[in-house]
């Protein structure tokens, strides 16, 4: 009954986490239209910051739980999960049968995601723990990231029509509910899923890797499939680069100047190689600029392949 209850626990947080997150993200976008902010700057910020709210949020948790193992493997397993989950299936059921982006997008973006691909696996290779000053490398790196991303915008600078809106008490609620419904949604995640290790003797980086990976990239799911069916395209990469980037920045970064994280050794014996070949594949195909079916598909399979090697079932 005790495993029946934190299972429940744990699906439930998880989706008031989200939930949350969502109403957040959509109130601080609407705040940052009455500031007279570009939808541009927006969407690089609010909306791909927002949709890895849960992967920050519970990872800060995770710490202040002494559970630091879980950051890395949400990190690491978020982004395997992105790469291959989310794009495979926004691949399988895209609009026009493959997934397409511009030379633009991909000369922007593909580098830094490989350099930050590189950069994490070398912090976590080098002694197994990321440190203080590790943390504030990773957060450097996403403010270069901004910088570049804003500096090097794509197109015409066009005049926006901002809508004029007045700030009222349904964003104000939005905010503030969206922020104590994050930190419940993310405190009560983590805690069930140390409880859910305790009864089955199974490690919190394994569940980690897996179900809560899953469980806060469900944000990148539902935006990559729907921009991917509704034929745009390059929200639905566009959203992924962003959202891993983030990940491996300052989901990483930001706990780590609370306390010293570690890393397990299923992290650095399976997710650090699936992760390598998840970051070069994409790399791959964006190089190509277009993703068919097919490929969608074997990444599905790659990916099934990490869950049934994390948990040892072959």
């Amino acid at each position: 009954m005790a495993l029946i209850f934190w299972i429940g626990t744990f699906i439930i947080s998880l989706a008031v986490l989200i939930k949350a997150a969502d109403y957040f993200t959509d109130s601080a976008s609407k705040l940052g239209a009455i500031l007279g902010l570009s939808q541009f700057i927006i969407g690089v910020t609010i909306v791909s910051i927002g949709t890895s709210l849960p992967e920050l949020a519970s990872s800060i948790s995770a710490v202040l739980k002494g559970v630091t193992e879980i950051v890395a493997g949400n990190v690491i397993g978020s982004n395997i999960a992105n790469i291959l989950l989310v794009v495979g299936l926004a691949a399988i059921l895209s609009k026009k049968g493959r997934l397409e982006v511009s030379r633009n997008l991909i000369n922007l973006d593909l580098p830094l995601l490989a350099g930050a691909g590189v950069m994490l696996m070398l912090m976590f290779l080098w002694d197994g723990k990321i440190t203080f000053g590790e943390g504030i490398i990773a957060l450097l790196g996403y403010i270069v990231y901004l910088h570049y991303a804003l500096k090097h915008k794509e197109g015409k600078q066009e005049k926006e029509e901002i809508k004029k809106e007045k700030l009222n008490l349904r964003i104000i609620l939005g905010l503030v509910l969206g922020a104590i419904f994050i930190y419940y949604g993310a405190n009560y995640a983590i805690e069930s899923v140390i409880k859910i290790s305790e009864i089955l003797n199974i490690g919190t980086a394994v569940i980690a890797l897996s179900a809560v990976a899953i469980g806060t990239s469900l944000p990148e799911i539902f935006v990559s499939v729907s921009a991917a069916r509704k034929g745009k395209d390059e929200i639905a990469l566009g959203n992924i680069f962003g959202s891993n980037l983030f990940n491996g920045f300052v989901v990483l970064g930001l706990p780590a100047l609370f306390k010293t994280l570690d890393v397990t050794s299923e992290v650095l014996s399976i997710a650090i190689p699936f992760f390598i070949a998840a970051t070069l594949l994409y790399v791959i195909s964006g190089i190509t600029r277009k993703i068919y079916k097919w490929e969608g598909a074997m990444y599905l399979l790659i990916y099934i392949l990490f869950i049934v090697k994390l948990f040892n079932l072959f």
